[in-house]
């Protein structure tokens, strides 16, 4: 998968039910969606990368950058995550 992101403009949706270490491949995207377990709902999420739709995302949870970092809260004296709890973004559909 690295391999094609170098060629290529590259998304990568991470389907997972929690964070996940990703921090050595984060560089070798353009992007990254946590699309948690969306079940039968993947298509919403191909809806919002193809611009369909707006999107509005924010992390439910603080994603670290190792696992030794773990566990991780916001307010920890070293809290230093890969993203913050709440980071995200929000977009517009694309025009047609």
């Amino acid at each position: 998968m690295w391999n094609v992101c170098a060629g290529v403009k590259c998304v990568v949706v991470v389907v997972s039910g929690r964070p996940v270490q990703i921090e050595p491949y984060v560089a070798s995207s353009d992007a990254i969606v946590a699309a948690w377990l969306p079940g039968t709902e993947g298509k919403g999420v191909a809806d919002v990368l193809f611009g369909d739709y707006g999107f509005t995302g924010k992390l439910s949870r603080t994603w670290f950058k190792t696992v030794d970092q773990l566990p991780m809260n916001v307010g920890d004296k070293h809290y230093d995550p890969l993203w913050p709890f709440g980071f995200g973004l929000t977009t517009e559909p694309a025009k047609a």
